[in-house]
């Protein structure tokens, strides 16, 4: 009777189990038209499976509808690939083999450091296009042999550093023989072996049956690297080896004469297709299933090792682990949205960045790095898929009930992030515990949005722990009170006449504004807002505006701080006295005229009084009937008070004296205007004119 030996091994690897899985499950309740980006695996049976349910491929990105659901093949796409797919709104199913998703990210981080990425695969692989995707400048060698011929190209390429990978259905025969020329000609390299573990343990086991079968029955898709590879390795020990996708290519005269046969198939070859070949092999010429008894002794090593199915061991693997169990492993890929974790046995445990941290914003790039050691929480396990979901934040948490506790009995300050708000105040999580900080302790104004606090990181003391009820409250305000005491209390300590500090306007009063500088408000008085006219403090400041103002005076004892903003580099009364001196002709402007002559301005922010009669060289009623508002005379300066900061100017004193009349003498010498009220008027502290003293607006009797 002949002999057929199926491999153990043969059919869906767990990538292609996964995404097929993956795109069934989002085919169950569509919410909108579902695609796959180029076909999901390689084999067309399945495709066409996929196809008859409502998953359509398309080749491109730009073929999509705006918000369609797009499943990620088995083998990835590039990372434009993903940023093109958020521009559409696409929902997407990453369905990416975890074991390329590694590979991914090693050739990002080689990119990031500097190095050359070197991927030894087959170049027109989706696979491999989509892993020279995520970084730049990748160069691509179909095997060792290549890859040593551009080694020897250039004698600077040797001294390169580079990171070297492997397409994951890659020959472990390739694998050793770049790894030695790796050792003999290269002084700075990384070699990550990348090639799956069921791509490894198939092509063992293919290459140990074909050493005894009489033929080699190989089925997979030929455009699958996978299967090309197996009836390579097929093809090295046995010369009968038939390389088919399907039942109907297959020769059954060219095993009739065969003893012994070998039946294997590629990663994406469905059960199916394997039980269809098999029952056509019995059928047609009679054979018999071995079992791993009847291997030969030379066998025996290569066929125990693979008595399970790369899904068995899976299966059993995954068994041993429970939700709640605390695991230990090492961070094999990053990905934007996950971690995957090597946990030292045949599944992949992977942490939603959700569960790892709880700061949305943050680089998980810069929180964990591909070789970490990571513990973690078991959250589920899921058999079908053969992946275990981590949580490194709900640790976290567990541990972190204790430091909670022991805040709360010292007082200690935390720090957390603010995850939710609500019209009670706001959750803050810290390190993995929810602490909730009613509204009064927030810190924010009694009709504030709690929304504001969101997604901020914040400081808070605990106030409350109960354990058993899972509850912990905590108080913000308390630590900004702590903190704006200790800074009130350095400022105190430090405060002198003339420093400078930087500040923010808290509220305007009609006399000035006040202005927290760290811990502390000081008061602006109005006059030291700004040299020129202002009405009011708003006309400079708004509440809420950074400003840098000076110590004027302070009172400790009473805590009371008078603060200057104008620069007192800037006095208009200082240059004024630089630039001009008594007996000096000034080039004046009128601002205003009044019953006892005009102010006119001399420059900005300085003022001074012609009198009437300075106006002119003869008697006048009033200055309009010589002066306007916006004219500009010269004048001469003829009094400077720089004690009272008041200025003198005399038209009159420019021009010829007109002879007058006697009458007009005598008119003159019976009501003059009074010389002495040159200077009775109102000033600023600056020297602006302001007003006219009470004695001088009274009108005549």
């Amino acid at each position: 009777m002949k002999k057929l030996y199926v491999a153990k091994s043969a059919g869906f690897c767990f990538g292609v189990s996964r995404s097929v899985n993956m795109a069934l499950e989002a085919l169950k309740n569509p919410q909108s038209q579902c695609f796959s980006l180029g076909e999901l695996i390689h084999n067309s049976d399945v495709v066409n499976m996929l196809s008859e349910k409502g998953l359509k491929v398309a080749q491109n990105v730009s073929e999509l509808s705006e918000g369609a659901c797009v499943v990620i093949r088995s083998h990835g796409v590039a990372r434009l690939e993903y940023e093109r797919l958020s521009e559409k709104g696409a929902l997407v199913i990453d369905a990416t083999c975890p074991k390329v998703k590694r590979i991914h990210a090693l050739v990002s981080q080689a990119s990031r450091e500097g190095r050359q990425p070197i991927v030894i695969g087959s170049r027109e692989h989706p696979e491999v296009r989509a892993i020279c995707g995520w970084c730049s400048d990748a160069l691509i060698f179909a095997d060792a042999e290549e890859f040593a011929s551009w080694l020897h190209q250039e004698p600077a390429n040797s001294s390169k550093a580079l990171s070297v990978v492997f397409q994951t259905t890659q020959t472990l025969k390739n694998l050793e023989n770049t790894k030695k020329i790796l050792k003999k000609e290269c002084t700075n390299f990384k070699l990550f072996d990348t090639i799956c573990s069921a791509t490894s343990i198939r092509q063992r086991e293919a290459a140990e049956l074909s050493k005894f079968c009489d033929a080699m029955v190989v089925i997979g898709a030929r455009h699958s690297a996978n299967s090309v590879h197996l009836a390579e390795i097929c093809s090295e020990h046995c010369a009968n080896v038939q390389f088919i996708s399907c039942v109907s290519e297959l020769d059954i005269k060219a095993l009739e004469k065969a003893n012994t046969i070998g039946l294997t198939a590629g990663a994406s070859t469905p059960s199916w297709i394997i039980k269809e070949v098999r029952q056509t092999m019995t059928d047609e010429i009679k054979v018999e299933e071995a079992t791993a008894e009847q291997v030969t002794p030379e066998t025996a090593a290569a066929v125990s090792e693979s008595e399970m199915s790369f899904d068995q061991m899976l299966e059993d693997s995954i068994k041993t682990i429970y939700n709640g169990d605390t695991v230990t492993g090492i961070v094999d890929a990053i990905t934007p949205t996950e971690i995957s974790v090597d946990l030292g046995i045949k599944h992949s445990g992977y942490i939603p960045v959700s569960e790892f941290t709880d700061d949305s914003d943050a680089n998980i790039n810069e929180l964990v790095k591909i070789g970490d050691e990571i513990e973690a929480c078991v959250v589920r396990v899921n058999d079908v898929e053969g992946t275990v979901m981590l949580s490194k934040k709900r640790l976290d948490a567990i541990k972190t009930w204790s430091v909670v506790e022991a805040a709360a009995e010292e007082g200690t300050v935390l720090e957390g992030v603010v995850t939710e708000d609500n019209k009670g105040g706001v959750v803050v999580t810290v390190k993995g515990v929810r602490v909730f900080v009613p509204a009064s302790q927030t810190g924010l104004a009694k009709d504030a949005e709690m929304s504001q606090l969101l997604k901020q990181k914040v400081r808070l003391k605990i106030t409350e722990v109960n354990r058993g009820r899972r509850r912990v409250v905590g108080s913000i305000r308390a630590v900004q009170r702590e903190e704006r005491r200790e800074r009130s209390e350095k400022i105190w300590n430090e405060i002198e006449v003339g420093k400078h500090y930087n500040g923010v306007v808290k509220s305007l009063t009609g006399y000035g504004a006040f202005v927290d500088i760290g811990g502390i408000d000081g008061m602006v008085h109005v006059s030291e807002l700004s040299w020129s006219r202002i009405k009011q403090p708003s006309d400079v400041l708004t509440v809420g505006q950074e400003v840098e103002v000076y110590v004027i005076s302070f009172d400790k004892e009473n805590r009371k701080i008078s603060l200057g903003y104008k620069d007192p580099d800037g006095n208009p009364w200082a240059k004024f006295m630089a630039s001009y001196k008594e007996g000096d002709v000034a080039n004046v402007k009128v601002v205003k005229l009044m019953p006892f002559g005009a102010f006119a301005e001399v420059m900005p922010g300085v003022d001074g009084l012609i009198h009437i009669s300075q106006i002119a060289n003869r008697r006048i009623g009033k200055p309009d009937e010589v002066l306007s508002v916006g004219d500009t005379v010269e004048a001469k300066i003829t009094a400077v008070d720089t004690e009272k900061q008041k200025i003198s100017l005399s038209i009159r004193a420019l021009t010829e004296p007109e002879k007058v009349s006697k009458d007009e003498q005598e008119s003159a010498t019976e009501a003059p205007a009074p010389e002495s009220d040159a200077l009775v008027y109102e000033v600023s502290a600056t020297g602006e004119a302001t007003g006219v003293a009470p004695e001088a607006d009274a009108p005549a009797e």
